[in-house]
C-alpha cells in the first residue's frame, strides 16, 4: 500500500498561504513506475534543487526534512524517493530495471517534469553518497539542465573507496581489540565484496563508529519519523527497498570510476565533505575533486562530520548551501503561483 503521506503549506502571520510557495507531494511516473516525489519552497522564484539520496536504496526525505528544512527558504526542494527507495519501494519492481542508466533516464524524467511544474529551464543537484555519483553522471550527460553540483560524502573511484573503507574497518576493531569484528572482517576479506558481504562490513563499521549506541540511534530514529510526511508504517518498506536496491545495483554501481565517467562538468561544483567520513574516505574525494574539470570549483570541510555533514552539523551545512551555493545561483520570477 502507498502512503503518500501530507506535506503543510507555508503559511504568513495570519495563517494565509503564502503567495509564491509550493508544498506538495505526488507520485510521478517515471521510466514508467511511479515514484514519490515532495517538491517543497517558500518561493517558487528560487532555484530548485533536487536532492539525491544514497545508498542505492537508502531514502534521505526524513532526514533532509527534519535537519535541513531551512533550506526551503533559500531553494525550492525537490525531495525524490528513487527507484525502489523508500515510499518508492514495490514488491514488483522488475529487478531488471534496477541499472545505473534507467536512474539517469528516471533523474532526466523528473528535472523536465520539475522544470514544467516551476517555471525553470535548469535545476541545481546535491548528491549524497550513491547521489554523489548519479549526479555527476546526468550533470556531464545534460548539462543544459544543470546550473549546479553540490556533493556530499562524494565518491570518486568507487572500488578505491570500498578498499580503503575495509581497510579502515579492519584497522579500527584491531586497535580497539574487537576480536569478534575482526574475524568477521578478515572472513569476508578485502573488496570486491557482494552486497551480502557489503551488508557484513557497513554494519560492523557502524558499531566501531558508534552510530548503533542508544543514543545515536534514538536521533535518526527521532528524525526519521518527526517530520509530517512520514509515517511508522514507511520503515519496513523502507529497509526492505534498501536491501533489494543494494542487492539489485552493487555488482555494478561498485565499479564505476567518475574520474573516467565524469571527468568534467560544465556548471560550477561545490563538495561539502566530512573530514571523518569512513564509508568514503576524504583522500578518495578529494582524489576526484582534483581531477574534476569545472568552471569553477569550491571545497568546504567539515570537521566535526563523517559521511553525513548534513546530519553533523546541520547549521554549517544549511548556512553553506544558503550562502556559498545560493550566491552563485540566479532567481528568476515564477510562471505562475502555485
Amino acid at each position: 500500500m502507498k502512503h503518500r503521506g501530507k506535506t503543510p503549506p507555508f503559511r504568513g502571520p495570519r495563517g494565509e498561504v503564502v503567495s509564491g510557495s509550493v508544498a506538495e507531494i505526488a507520485y510521478r511516473p517515471l521510466g514508467g513506475l511511479d515514484q514519490w516525489v515532495m517538491i517543497r519552497g517558500q518561493s517558487v522564484a528560487n532555484p530548485a534543487l533536487v536532492l539525491l539520496h544514497g545508498g542505492p536504496g537508502l531514502s534521505e526525505t526524513s532526514l533532509f526534512r527534519y535537519f535541513n528544512a531551512p533550506l526551503e527558504a533559500s531553494f525550492t526542494l525537490v525531495y525524490w524517493d528513487q527507484r525502489g527507495a523508500g515510499k518508492s519501494f514495490r514488491h514488483d519492481i522488475p529487478r531488471s530495471s534496477m541499472t545505473v542508466e534507467q536512474f539517469v533516464a528516471d533523474l532526466d524524467e523528473l528535472i523536465d517534469a520539475v522544470c514544467e511544474r516551476l517555471g525553470k529551464t535548469k535545476v541545481a543537484l546535491f548528491g549524497h553518497s550513491w547521489g554523489s555519483v548519479l549526479g555527476p553522471l546526468y550533470a556531464a550527460r545534460f548539462p543544459e539542465k544543470v546550473e549546479a553540483y553540490v556533493g556530499s560524502g562524494q565518491i570518486g573511484d568507487w572500488a578505491a573507496a570500498e578498499s580503503a573503507t575495509y581497510a579502515f574497518a579492519l584497522a579500527e576493531a584491531e586497535r580497539l581489540g574487537k576480536r569478534g569484528a575482526v574475524k568477521k572482517l578478515r572472513a569476508i576479506g578485502p573488496p570486491p565484496h557482494t552486497a551480502e558481504s557489503l551488508w557484513t562490513q557497513r554494519t560492523l563499521l557502524s558499531r566501531l563508529e558508534g552510530r548503533m549506541r542508544p543514543r545515536a540511534l534514538w536521533k535518526l530514529g527521532r528524525a526519521a519519523l518527526a517530520s509530517p510526511e512520514s509515517s511508522i508504517c514507511d520503515l519496513p518498506g523502507a529497509i526492505r527497498g534498501f536491501r533489494f536496491s543494494l542487492d539489485a545495483m552493487w555488482t555494478e554501481v561498485s565499479r564505476l570510476n567518475l574520474i573516467e565517467l565524469a571527468p568534467s562538468l560544465r556548471m560550477p561544483v561545490f563538495f561539502l565533505l566530512g573530514r571523518n567520513d569512513h564509508w568514503v574516505p576524504p583522500a578518495v574525494s578529494l582524489a576526484y575533486v582534483d581531477a574534476l574539470t569545472a568552471p569553477s570549483k569550491e571545497l568546504v570541510w567539515f570537521e566535526g562530520s563523517g559521511h553525513e555533514p548534513f546530519v553533523d552539523e546541520p547549521a554549517k551545512f544549511n548556512a553553506a548551501m544558503a550562502e556559498l551555493v545560493r550566491r552563485a545561483l540566479p532567481s528568476d520570477p515564477p510562471a505562475r503561483d502555485s
